[in-house]
């Protein structure tokens, strides 16, 4: 058996996540503790009271969400648990890095706080958007994205799963882009309630900003293969994690060729460690046959702790 955790990105995030996990278990409650002290402010609170709001500005759902990941694998990692690979999805890369001993979870929460402040500042407010496109493939969107373009940008953004692609840019654009998708025989195009348009050049600022303060941080080898998501390939070594984090904010996230590339090395159970289930349902779509779990709770951990066999040492 060949174990992978997978980590969610934004999207993922609700009033009340973690909460379950910090009442019950002291290796989660001092993950939430430390996340607070690090920042200086109760993210803890604010994960688990809201209010809303103030939860889906980006600068606070980064963070929230790295935090609620971090405290669902300290606690999958005290019963015995070890992944043999680990990848994210997004922003989800951070709490793979913190999983691989990369980086550290106060330089992971800093940095995913100023990501979501960049990326939001990059572009003003209604200029850009994004659209998930079902039912149709991967070359067909890109040809409706070069069409639409009309000098304005407009790009997949997140290549899921079979069948799911997100794209972003201007607003107009992605309106044209998604029109052009349901005539190519798109099943759906729906426009997503984003604060911002993620993952294409429009982000370009933003990764300029965050390339700075990633510069100054202290980056150590993984101490198990992960996958960044902007190459959709394997990476050892610390330089290559820093690379992978700056790329990734105007770049694609290559979910899909991700979680193939860790089916192909022989992984045959993925562990999605963080708030809800989204990846969950995207990995059974892309490596069907591989066993599926998820970790956001504390029935949730111990069902998989059982099912992997790990004895409960903590």
């Amino acid at each position: 058996m060949s174990v992978a955790f997978v980590f969610p990105g934004q999207g993922s995030q609700v009033v009340g996540m973690g909460k379950a996990l910090f009442d019950a278990l002291p290796e989660s409650r001092a993950v939430f503790e430390e996340a607070d002290a690090a920042l200086g402010f109760a993210l803890s609170r604010l994960c688990f009271e809201g209010p809303e709001a103030e939860l889906q500005l980006t600068a606070n759902t980064q963070p929230a969400i790295l935090a609620t990941s971090v405290a669902a694998l300290r606690p999958l990692l005290a019963r015995g648990v070890r992944p043999d690979g680990v990848a994210g999805h997004s922003l989800g890369e951070y709490s793979a890095l913190v999983a691989a001993g990369a980086m550290g979870l106060a330089d992971a929460l800093h940095t995913v706080r100023r990501r979501g402040e960049y990326m939001q500042e990059a572009v003003p407010v209604g200029t850009g958007t994004m659209a998930a496109i079902l039912g149709l493939d991967l070359p067909a969107i890109e040809d409706a994205c070069r069409e639409a373009a009309a000098g304005e940008v407009v790009s997949p953004a997140n290549v899921n799963s079979p069948g799911q692609v997100v794209i972003a840019g201007h607003a107009t654009a992605v309106d044209r882009a998604s029109a052009l998708c349901r005539a190519k025989g798109a099943k759906r195009a729906v426009s997503l309630p984003v604060s911002a348009p993620f993952h294409c050049a429009l982000m370009k600022p933003a990764q300029d900003r965050l390339a700075h303060d990633l510069a100054g941080l202290a980056f150590r080898d993984p101490a198990v293969p992960l996958v960044n998501n902007v190459d959709a390939r394997v990476v050892r070594d610390g330089e290559a994690c820093r690379d992978g984090l700056v790329r990734q904010v105007s770049g694609a996230v290559r979910w899909q060729e991700s979680v193939e590339l860790l089916a192909r090395d022989a992984v045959d159970v993925f562990v999605e460690v963080g708030p809800g289930t989204v990846l969950s349902g995207l990995v059974r779509k892309i490596a069907k046959g591989a066993r599926v779990l998820n970790v956001d709770s504390p029935e949730s951990l111990e069902a998989a702790v059982a099912a992997l066999g790990a004895g409960a040492e903590g």
